[in-house]
């Protein structure tokens, strides 16, 4: 989850399929489901010399950073020339912080780090750069790009586009005059968040339609259903409503049911597999989600690779891993969820 005004990006097509994205890195086989690993492919699944990648992430306090994990590992496991050393993950600043530093005493060969925050472990990423250790900045985006080599990420603003635009399109269909539109965000004093809020309001805008009422949350299913049963309390007619991830939805979801409401329709964010389920099965206000994938950890472990053995990324005429890669926004509806669930991750 990062800042979208930090990228000079290359990517508008890629996709959910983060790793299928790195196609010069991996093969075109499908994730496995959950996982996000897939099987080596073309010339840089070939050994190489062999690089210890170091690995870094925020505690799991919820589905998506649960997944984060898995897909690194799972990646890291489907190379021979590669030994994973994850340190222990944390909420807390200074115990990450800590836990990095013994892995850049140990000189690993690159390292993939998630940072609880990006600002304040930016320093952490210049150590580690300026040791001769290449960092491959997941998500959440270090302030200096002297902190990095390449980073990697979702496209939160681009996240607040699809949901708005689907929004926009579907009650433009239905002929809604003056909608009321919800949202709940999540943290509020998150870069990300305050891009994907942008996103979705400057979305909405070119539809003539404003975002109506607006609380923010924390990313857990708890913290979803307190806020949503003060917002519903608050409005009671809604047209629409964005949460923005899918996590958080859960609670959102039971708020809503706990309320008898349903005159609305609801987008999520991330792409969840059990929100992908509810898509499918039709039967409450959830009719699609904005997708945030998980798969990008796998592909920050690929990347990590090819810049620890000074490989490049073979469907690029370059000869050196992108800077920078953001992944694009899909938005699953029930007519194409099919296709997506088997890269949902479990909440």
């Amino acid at each position: 989850m990062s800042d979208h005004s930090r990228r000079g990006f290359l990517s508008g097509a890629l996709g959910i399929g983060a790793v299928a994205a790195l196609t010069a890195c991996t093969s075109n086989a499908a994730p496995v489901p959950g996982g996000g690993a897939t099987a080596a492919g073309g010339d840089n699944a070939e050994p190489g010399k062999p690089v210890t990648i170091g690995f870094s992430c925020p505690a799991a306090d919820h589905g998506w950073i649960a997944a984060i994990a898995a897909n690194a590992r799972n990646q890291a496991g489907l190379y021979s020339d590669v030994t994973f050393e994850a340190v222990n993950p944390t909420t807390d600043i200074a115990q990450q912080i800590a836990a990095v530093d013994t892995l850049i005493t140990k000189k690993v060969s690159a390292l993939v780090i998630l940072p609880n925050d990006g600002s304040q472990l930016t320093a952490l990423g210049r150590k580690a750069m300026d040791a001769g250790i290449p960092v491959i900045n997941l998500d959440r985006v270090f302030d200096s790009p002297l902190a990095y080599r390449t980073w990697i990420g979702g496209d939160n603003y681009g996240m607040g586009v699809a949901a708005g635009t689907h929004i926009g399109e579907q009650l433009k269909a239905k002929g809604v005059g003056n909608p009321v539109i919800g949202e709940i965000a999540g943290i509020d004093n998150l870069p990300l968040t305050r891009a994907r809020s942008k996103g979705f309001a400057d979305a909405l805008s070119s539809y003539g339609y404003s975002v109506g009422p607006r609380q923010a949350a924390d990313f857990t299913a708890q913290g979803g259903q307190r806020v949503a049963a003060n917002l519903l309390q608050a409005a009671p007619r809604l047209d629409a409503l964005w949460n923005h991830d899918d996590d958080q939805g859960i609670g959102v979801l039971a708020a809503i049911q706990q309320a008898g409401r349903g005159e609305f329709l609801m987008v999520g964010g991330a792409g969840s597999a059990n929100a992908m389920r509810a898509i499918k099965a039709d039967n409450t206000v959830l009719k699609a989600t904005v997708t945030y994938s998980p798969s990008m950890a796998s592909s920050a472990v690929a990347l990590a690779r090819l810049v620890a053995q000074n490989r490049g990324m073979g469907d690029l005429v370059e000869k050196e891993v992108p800077t920078s890669l953001t992944l694009a926004s899909a938005t699953i509806t029930k007519d194409n969820v099919d296709t997506y669930l088997p890269l949902g991750f479990e909440s």
